[in-house]
């Protein structure tokens, strides 16, 4: 009886086979580790500007979701691996983002977890009033308008900012200022606030102390000083002015004050102006106004306790946004005479 042939393999096939094996095994998980490697760091730029929000509470998954489907990342994977690997599943934060460079998983991952979300911006300028500055704020919507208007009354709210004063005007530090969008009227307040404490620097407050100028009138000078020129260079020789006026009790008679709590001031200054009742008139009063009436920005806080050493009493606009400083009021009418001339 015939015998059925037997499958054998020689020792040297065997060793074939298993080389051949190894040698498609290694491929494969080289071509994967090589395929991932390639996933996780190439970057990716999404088709165009992608704007994202991403709300509070929103889960992981979804997130990676919604980048994938954007053209933000090539698969949800890509994030949700490095995210719960560094067990940053919960530390998403919630705002809106824009995409538009190119960018890796993993650099996502990082402008998500460190909330890296797309900012405002606000410009007040020097020499702004506090009606100014909450209108521009209402303008631009960043804040209701009645909101503020309640805030910058607030005692406590402004004792809590390290304010002595009744309101918070020539507080409001003229800035740009960079925020995200939904700041609370109060949190934006406070950041203005907080730039002026930074601003007002130990050389400024002691510079005031030696002249005996409390903090609230360190700044009512100051907002003089702004409202009264745009001249960087002329602010010192403005101040020398005010400080030679306050040291012989003379009244400053700057029409800024005459015209600041008037609502519906047009801009020109009349001699019915002059005349208004007001505690800030300093045509009427002697001494500083009993508070700012703007925002001065630094250069103007600077020259109000590092006035000019000058022996000048007046100055007049030249119309051209410098100014001539007299020593007497002699000189002074002649120079109010030449310039009404030239303006004529």
């Amino acid at each position: 009886m015939a015998r059925k042939p037997a499958l054998a393999f020689s020792q040297g096939s065997m060793r074939r086979i298993l080389l051949l094996l190894c040698v498609v095994l290694f491929l494969g998980t080289g071509g994967l580790m090589a395929t991932g490697w390639w996933l996780f760091t190439t970057p990716l730029a999404p088709p165009q500007a992608v704007t994202l929000l991403i709300t509070p509470g929103s889960s992981l998954n979804r997130v990676a979701q919604n980048l994938e489907h954007e053209g933000i990342i090539r698969h949800a994977l890509l994030l949700r691996v490095p995210a719960k690997w560094h067990k940053q599943e919960q530390h998403i934060q919630a705002g809106q983002y824009t995409f538009v460079a190119s960018a890796t998983p993993t650099e996502v991952l990082e402008r998500l977890v460190s909330g890296d979300v797309d900012k405002v911006t606000l410009t007040i300028p020097e020499g702004f009033t506090q009606r100014q500055i909450i209108e521009r704020i209402a303008e631009a919507e960043f804040g209701d308008a009645a909101t503020l208007w309640q805030l910058v009354k607030d005692q406590d709210f402004i004792n809590s900012l390290g304010i002595e004063a009744v309101h918070l005007e020539g507080y409001l530090f003229p800035e740009t200022y960079s925020f995200v969008p939904g700041v609370s009227e109060r949190a934006l307040l406070r950041m203005m606030v907080e730039q002026f404490h930074l601003r007002m620097t130990t050389e400024l407050r002691e510079a005031a102390e030696e002249l005996g100028l409390s903090l609230h009138q360190h700044v009512s000078l100051a907002s003089l000083i702004e409202k009264e020129t745009g001249l960087v260079e002329e602010m010192p020789l403005v101040s020398s002015v005010f400080h030679n006026r306050l040291k012989v009790n003379m009244r400053l008679q700057t029409d800024p004050t005459a015209v600041y709590d008037l609502e519906d001031f047009s801009g020109t200054v009349t001699r019915a102006h002059l005349a208004n009742p007001s505690p800030y008139n300093t045509y009427i009063i002697h001494g500083l106004p009993p508070g700012p009436i703007a925002s001065p920005g630094l250069a103007a806080l600077t020259a109000a306790v590092f006035p000019a050493t000058t022996d000048y009493y007046y100055f007049v606009s030249k119309r051209d946004g410098s100014h001539h400083f007299s020593r007497t009021l002699r000189e002074h009418n002649n120079a109010i005479q030449k310039y009404l001339r030239n303006r004529r």
